[in-house]
């Protein structure tokens, strides 16, 4: 009898890519696949044909030293929970059979071996042949605990490959373009190896891989490995000093960058890494990996490390911001959120989750944060997992503001409403701000834009009580939101609530301060007295000239006070705002936007007009994922006051669909870098 045996397999590689919708990794050695959906396998046999009567088949799949062994059947029903192999009768070559691989919708994670045999009924001998896949998580399937409902959701929280991070203030929020590369060549591996890396699967991989069915477990093990802090996790985070030993987090413009460095150093951490570095590359292993995934902001950020959910903030009598506390005010922190049921909460806090890479405090132990149900941080759900407080304290702490003289409290208000003022991410399909703040607490009333927070506070607020105690209130407000190259210009609104005039010492400063640091010291100030009538109301108009920010402002902030005294009383009053000036944009044109196609050179020109008061120069970068291979860096001439730049260049594409380009100059002699993006649609040949 002539014999049967396995010469080879193909897994169908296309096929199941778009099957699947992994053809982003089409790059990839390995054949990339969902959970929970068929895998289709073809066999090349030799000898005679396949009997269906007395051969069969048999596959065996396995993860690390975890298998399971299953009979390739001929029923075609599947078990949500169970790996299964079947054949389809109704399409069976008996030459080269095609079988059906399917996974259960919560299987782990991770990169299998797989092995498929052919054995013949009363004969010991069989023949295998071996294949590998990655298996992801599986949001288009409803029994996955990733499952997210809508496609535009799942097209923009997993499949997207660019994004805008907002950072500035929640008054003025500014937005900078980010690639999150999780189709590049090695990012994939990278998220793989991460897990590897991990302290749970370096100290017992048998139980990690077990537990790489559950998104919750997945995420704290990457909200942990993000940072570097207790393992050999990807960024190294710096807040202060200078970056010469790395690079300056703020000119970071992709997650591909940081993760293949990563992977090439041997997996030593990338320096460095802040808030929106952190988020952003988690996002996009998090995307990787199947688990949707978007970059949230919360603006007036809260980090209580105390626990009583008060955060002070010390001046001094001139208006002079000063430091010390331990407790700080961010003016922005970023982190991301993640879709997954709970089933360990319950369905009552299934959706979006907290996940923050961001090395702040330990939990468990580790420098992790995370998965917080949002509805959960809502409700104040301090009862449930996990680290829900901290959360809540960064989005809902109270301001104490204090101003000491000669080290006694001549002042002290209460601002129950600044932290959290605003939260936000981008919106789907749209290069826009969409505001969440809804989802973390219950908002009182619409966030202030262009006008300050004192200014626009509710008569019962806390800070308008404080102020009215005083005899005294005062409003600080922007006619604008500042832009460089012009002046800032704001108003300082003085209310004298009393039946009696009033003399009155008005202090304003300004300093420059980074997101998440107290003010350097003071810029600009100016001080004067004013007198007010009975119940009379001023306004003082003022200014801070561009040549008076722009040497220590940069991509700063300014905090920017004032100070009222009652010269009779001795009584003061507060008011402040963080501002941030909107930098210039670089425009991009391309030449023939609507004819883009894979494989043909496209041109295209970078615009940047110098707003600032004298002349610069700096390094202009250029990039675009499927786009340009790599950066490309040019060195920019020094530009006069008010000049244009116009800088051509040249590209080609690689891959189809809606691809970002990135453009950022990085100035020499200004501590500031002025970025702009394009959208490009790339269509099929």
């Amino acid at each position: 009898m002539q014999t049967l045996c396995i010469l080879n397999v193909n897994l169908e590689k296309s096929e199941n890519l778009e099957r699947h919708r992994t053809d982003g990794f089409s790059n990839s050695e390995e054949l990339v696949v969902r959970r929970g959906a068929p895998i289709r396998v073809s066999l090349q046999l030799e000898g005679r044909a396949f009997n269906t009567k007395t051969d069969y088949l048999r596959v065996q799949v396995m993860l690390g030293r975890l298998y399971v062994l299953m009979p390739v059947t001929y029923s075609k029903r599947i078990c949500p929970t169970r790996w299964k192999a079947y054949i389809d009768q109704e399409d069976f070559d008996l030459k080269n059979p095609s079988i059906f691989i399917s996974s259960p919708a919560s299987a782990s994670v991770g990169s299998y071996r797989l092995k498929i045999s052919v054995l013949i009924r009363g004969s010991k001998k069989k023949t295998c042949v071996f294949g590998k896949f990655i298996l992801l998580c599986n949001p288009w399937c409803r029994a996955d605990g990733v499952y997210i409902p809508f496609e535009d959701q799942r097209e923009e929280y997993i499949q997207n490959d660019s994004g805008l991070l907002f950072i500035g203030t929640a008054m003025n929020p500014a937005s900078r373009p980010w690639s999150f590369d999780q189709f590049e060549p090695g990012v994939l591996e990278a998220c793989l190896k991460l897990l590897e890396l991990s302290p749970q699967h370096q100290k017992d991989t048998r139980i990690d891989y077990l537990n790489r069915k559950n998104p919750v477990y997945i995420g704290r093990v990457v909200s942990a490995m993000i940072n570097s802090e207790d393992d050999r996790g990807v960024l190294k985070g710096k807040w202060e000093g200078d970056f010469k030993q790395g690079v300056n987090p703020s000119l970071w413009t992709g997650s591909g960058d940081i993760l293949t460095q990563w992977a090439e150093s041997g997996f030593s951490p990338v320096k460095f890494g802040q808030c929106w570095v952190f988020a952003a590359v988690m996002c996009t292993v998090m995307r990787v990996l199947g688990i949707p995934c978007r970059v949230i902001t919360n603006y007036n950020s809260a980090h209580d490390t105390n626990d009583n959910l008060v955060i002070e903030e010390f001046y001094s009598e001139t208006g002079q911001k000063l430091n010390r506390s331990k407790d700080s005010i961010w003016n922005f922190h970023v982190w991301v959120e993640c879709w997954m049921t709970r089933r360990d909460l319950g369905s009552g806090m299934d959706g979006w989750q907290v996940l923050d890479p961001t090395p702040q405090e330990r939990s468990g132990g580790v420098f992790c944060c995370g998965p917080a149900p949002v509805k959960a941080i809502k409700d104040r759900r301090i009862d449930l997992v996990f680290d829900i407080p901290f959360v809540y304290a960064e989005v809902n702490a109270d301001i104490h503001s204090i101003i000491l003289s000669k080290g006694r409290v001549v002042s002290h208000n209460k601002d129950t409403e600044r932290v959290g003022s605003l939260i936000c991410t981008k919106t789907i399909g749209s290069p826009r701000q969409q505001t969440i703040t809804g989802n973390y607490k219950y908002v009182k009333s619409p966030t202030p834009t262009t006008s300050s927070r004192s200014f626009t506070a509710s008569e019962d607020s806390t800070l308008s009580r404080a102020g009215s105690s005083t005899g005294m209130l005062v409003f600080l407000y922007l006619d604008k939101a500042p832009v460089a190259g012009e002046p800032v210009r704001f108003n300082v609104k003085i209310v004298n609530t009393q039946r009696a005039a009033k003399r009155i010492k008005v202090h304003l400063n300004a300093q420059a301060k980074e997101y998440n640091n107290s003010p350097s010291d003071t810029f600009w100030e100016t001080h004067g007295v004013t007198e007010l009538a009975p119940m009379e109301v001023v306004v003082l108009q003022e200014q801070i000239l561009p040549a008076q920010y722009e040497d220590v402002v940069g991509d700063n902030l300014i905090n920017l006070a004032v100070v009222l005294e009652d010269m009779a009383s001795q009584q003061r009053v507060l008011a402040s705002e963080e501002i941030n000036i909107t930098s210039p944009q670089l425009t991009i044109k391309i030449a023939s936007e609507n004819s883009i196609v894979p494989g043909e050179t496209q041109s295209a020109t970078v615009t940047f007009t110098n707003p600032f008061s004298h002349m610069v120069a700096g390094v202009l970068t250029l990039a675009g994922a499927g786009l340009i291979q790599g950066k490309i860096h040019f060195r920019m001439l020094p530009l006069h006051p008010r000049a244009s730049m116009n800088h051509r260049f040249t590209f080609v594409p690689s891959k189809v669909g809606t691809k970002m380009l990135q453009a950022s100059l990085t100035l020499s002699n200004i501590n500031s870098t002025i970025r702009g993006f394009k959208m490009v649609s790339v269509n099929r040949a």
